[in-house]
């Protein structure tokens, strides 16, 4: 059977109604359009798919509407890995393409697998990436505002008729953080697939990677425990340090699990329940 979850970041929307609906509406096309391609084609086509909408989506802070650094420069990560395979691939901190993640699959069929800065950028140019500024001018006027608004990572799980897991994540960074600072998205503690599980996590990145989150939770379901409690222990662990993020993941069985510590506000995800497409503010 085939599965898809779907995720925009985290924050708080309560008060701003039109904000949220206009997220709801974006991530219910996302994920229609997007499980389409997964009918039609692989997990790795799907979650592509997937994450390159959202990286095209300004509303999100991935590719095109990226925040801008301290130095008024954006750098993006973004990770893919195939579960079956238990192949990572990654790049940090990438300048001036408009779809990280397909630098990331790019590199899944390289030796190197994760490249970094100046480096990952040339990489993406040598394979043709053509020059493109991701910059809008939303943007600029809320790094000028000293960065004020929502933070948001994007990533999706797919699960395809033949058993295959897929995760991938795009981020781009949390905004006026120091240049090379280097968050969990292009690391296995915030993107993780095994023939089992798939997670893909939004927050604070540094929590997520001393926390070790999507390699833990996955780690846990294939030691026989279940998605869900898999997840659950891994919220309650975190709790006890007040961190700040949440994840998306599924299963081999086609199980979905969203899970989010209790500081803080949505997860803004999308999947299919069986009866409707369940949204964080449905």
């Amino acid at each position: 059977m085939e599965q898809l979850v779907i995720h925009g970041g985290a924050g708080v929307l309560e008060g701003k109604a039109g904000e949220a609906q206009k997220m709801h509406e974006s991530l219910c096309l996302i994920w229609e359009e997007t499980f389409d391609a997964l009918r039609k084609g692989s997990a790795e086509e799907a979650v592509r798919h997937g994450i390159r909408m959202l990286e095209d989506e300004p509303v999100y802070n991935a590719g095109t509407g990226s925040k801008l650094q301290a130095d008024g420069q954006v750098r993006m990560s973004a990770a893919l890995m195939d579960g079956t395979k238990n192949r990572f691939s990654g790049v940090i901190n990438v300048q001036n393409i408009r779809n990280p993640i397909e630098a990331a699959a790019s590199l899944s069929r390289e030796k190197h697998s994760v490249l970094s800065a100046d480096q990952a950028t040339e990489f993406c140019r040598k394979k043709g990436f053509p020059e493109y500024n991701p910059v809008t001018e939303f943007r600029l006027q809320e790094f000028e505002k000293k960065c004020v608004g929502i933070h948001g990572t994007v990533g999706a799980v797919a699960l395809d008729n033949e058993g295959r897991i897929f995760a991938g994540t795009s981020t781009g960074g949390i905004g006026c953080e120091i240049p090379g600072r280097v968050s969990d998205s292009p690391t296995v503690a915030g993107t993780y697939a095994s023939t089992k599980a798939g997670v893909s996590c939004t927050g604070i990145g540094e929590q997520i990677t001393q926390q070790a989150a999507a390699a833990k939770v996955v780690t846990r379901v294939e030691d026989g425990m279940s998605l869900h409690d898999a997840v659950a222990r891994t919220m309650r662990e975190s709790d006890y340090f007040n961190y700040l993020y949440g994840l998306i993941s599924l299963d081999s069985e086609g199980h979905v699990e969203v899970g989010k510590t209790t500081a803080l506000g949505d997860v803004f995800y999308a999947f299919h329940d069986g009866e409707k497409i369940r949204t964080f503010c449905s």
